[in-house]
């Protein structure tokens, strides 16, 4: 049964209506299982997996109201961002998945920014179909992804300036690496991720990403990108050693489910446009442990 989505202040308070999407929580459960990387590893305390949760949640329902929802996405994307910052303000937000959010702003102390920026970059996505490079692509990145990492650092007390730029490679490469299984996907949505540079260097045109097969130039082009987001992960992993406790786990999850993706992007050699390559449940532990051992030395 879908929850109440909050269309706005009325003069007589709140409106509600049937949800532009889907915000249940057992489909925001299934998504949280789709994604490549463990949102709220098992072995972590329930009061972090809580609060991991309910972060995951209110962003996943943010994407979703910019990727999928029928209508005006840029009003629903407006009227959503209204209700948020009543997180902050009254405490009292009128959408389900934002009552959930409460406690762990308040408990955590999590600020409002990461969310904003979320919210503009669905709002880019709105009027945004393509990228001209890699610059303006991680640009993009920046709020779409690095906030992301910024509120997992504060959900476990441990954000602090000097592991940002760590924490938005990560982050960043985790989101590029999506981009690349889910090309097909966004080419049918009407946007393309791929640098519109990196496809005229490697002769790839929009229509090759339509075809059913990826082409010779598609598969190098996509080993390409695939090398990039690996080498910023490699690079940002090194935040695992800077972390204690629990985040550091959490953390070494998030970069063991980039590794694995980046593994299965280059054992399909490229071809994303047959069914998007997804990561192994194997290798997600495997390198959780690799990465735990390797940040100690």
């Amino acid at each position: 049964m879908n929850e109440q989505f909050v269309s706005g202040p009325t003069s007589g308070g709140f409106t509600t209506r049937p949800p532009p999407v889907t915000t249940s929580r057992d489909f925001l459960r299934q998504k949280e299982r789709a994604e490549n990387f463990p949102v709220a590893l098992l072995v972590l305390p329930r009061r972090f997996r809580t609060d991991l949760r309910h972060i995951y949640q209110a962003v996943r329902v943010i994407d979703e109201l910019g990727d999928s929802a029928p209508g005006d996405r840029t009003a629903l994307l407006t009227d959503f961002a209204a209700d948020l910052r009543r997180v902050w303000t009254s405490g009292e937000p009128g959408a389900a998945v934002l009552r959930r959010l409460v406690p762990t702003v308040q408990s955590r102390r999590i600020s409002r920014q990461p969310f904003e920026q979320l919210i503009e970059a669905n709002l880019v996505d709105q009027r945004t179909a393509e990228y001209r490079s890699w610059s303006d692509l991680l640009h993009y990145c920046s709020l779409s992804a690095a906030p992301i990492g910024r509120l997992v650092l504060q959900v476990f007390g441990q954000d602090s300036t000097g592991r940002h730029e760590l924490s938005d490679q990560v982050c960043t490469a985790l989101q590029l690496l999506e981009h690349w299984q889910d090309i097909a996907e966004d080419r049918r949505a009407g946007r393309i991720y791929l640098p519109r540079q990196d496809m005229d260097r490697f002769g790839v045109r929009p229509q090759d990403l339509d075809a059913g097969i990826a082409s010779p130039e598609l598969r190098r082009l996509v080993g390409y990108e695939t090398d990039r987001a690996a080498e910023l992960l490699d690079s940002g992993a090194a935040l695992v050693g800077q972390l204690s406790g629990w985040a550091r786990i959490a953390v070494a999850g998030y970069v063991a489910g980039g590794r694995a993706t980046v593994r299965a992007l280059r054992r399909c050699d490229g071809d994303v446009l047959v069914r998007p390559p997804r990561p192994r449940r194997r290798d997600v532990p495997l390198d959780l442990l690799s990465q735990l051992r390797i940040s100690r030395v």
